[in-house]
């Protein structure tokens, strides 16, 4: 039985609760936060609750899941390293690659394995996509779309203090888009440079809430970014669109769980149709952190690197500060300059 501890009692980690439940062979053990009446919302026989991460830590929990605002995250990360346990990280990893670096460096030096939640690689849809791109189903790539054209209004913003800043939060590439990043490098490869504009429009918040951004791969393909949590009144669309010369995808939805248009070469419009319907009939699959659970429980036991580790989840943090600079200076970025020392 592998023990889990949850640091950060708030709406995400209700999330991990389920993962955990749900993971044969994984144990919700031990939760904690410094808020004393959010501890007690997950509450319940058998699992210890602590108001100070360094007694928890003290206990027999093997992994930890760090559920706190962002802004925390490189901090913690390396306490619980220090203490020998495995760390579970909610996305982003952290805000600056500096602490990417810092919790990669803790992890390593202490031997201990991290995961990052980016639980969209799991999608039945982004499954299928990347199925087809390593096929080489879709010949020489062309360019290719992420959007995000969300609405995250005020109220959502106004509920936390840490929603929104830079400091916490880290605006809509940070916060919402970096899984559409993470999977456009995934599907496409390395990034060799990035231009990129954003602005604060709608929200009142210290953070972009709009951002646009060209991006060039190494491989000579294109990609387009777009990401906004303005969109009214509700969300509208999640997409994620691959061009080739032998193939077109779409997948997309209000999140992007479905597949919206689907021609290769040679492909009959008859497969077409069953990859759709095979979509279709469980367009979410198994939970995506539950997927990431799983994982890190199998890395333990096969002692190997999780399938998202320190190292994936800063190449989608580095496209997101790469974004932010670009759009700040109004100069392109180089990848190659973000790279780990």
């Amino acid at each position: 039985m592998i023990r889990f501890g949850i640091v950060g009692c708030g709406h995400i980690a209700k999330k991990h609760v389920a993962a955990i439940d749900a993971v044969e062979g994984a144990e919700l053990a031990a939760i904690c936060d410094t808020n004393e009446e959010r501890l007690k919302e997950f509450a319940r026989d058998g699992v210890a609750s602590y108001t100070d991460l360094a007694d928890m830590l003290k206990s027999d929990v093997d992994v930890v899941s760090i559920c706190t605002p962002s802004g925390l995250h490189a901090k913690l990360t390396v306490q619980v390293a220090e203490a020998k346990k495995h760390v579970i990280v909610e996305k982003p990893m952290a805000l600056t690659l500096e602490d990417a670096d810092m919790m990669i460096d803790a992890c390593e030096k202490n031997g201990v394995k991290m995961a990052v939640v980016h639980p969209n690689r799991f999608r039945p849809a982004v499954v299928e996509l990347r199925r087809q791109l390593d096929s080489g189903a879709f010949g020489k790539i062309g360019h290719a779309n992420a959007t995000v054209r969300w609405n995250r209004n005020q109220a959502y913003y106004d509920q936390a203090p840490w929603r929104g800043t830079k400091a916490m939060d880290g605006g809509v590439l940070m916060n919402q888009a970096i899984h559409n990043m993470d999977l456009l490098l995934w599907m496409m490869g390395e990034v060799d440079e990035v231009s990129s504009y954003a602005a604060t429009r709608i929200r009142d918040i210290e953070a972009e809430d709009t951002s646009v951004s060209v991006i060039r791969f190494k491989n000579g393909a294109l990609g387009v970014l777009e990401a906004a949590v303005t969109i009214y009144p509700k969300n509208l669309e999640e997409s994620l669109s691959i061009f080739g010369e032998k193939g077109t995808a779409i997948i997309g939805g209000p999140t992007a769980n479905w597949i919206k248009h689907w021609v290769f070469e040679g492909m009959e419009e008859e497969e077409a149709e069953i990859a759709k319907q095979r979509v279709e009939q469980d367009p979410f699959g198994i939970p995506g952190h539950q997927c990431i659970i799983q994982d890190m429980c199998d890395a333990i036991r096969e002692d190997r690197t999780p399938i998202v580790d320190g190292e994936a989840g800063r190449q989608a943090l580095s496209l997101v500060v790469a974004c932010q600079q670009a759009a700040e200076t109004g100069k392109a970025v180089k990848m190659d300059d973000l790279k780990r020392n």
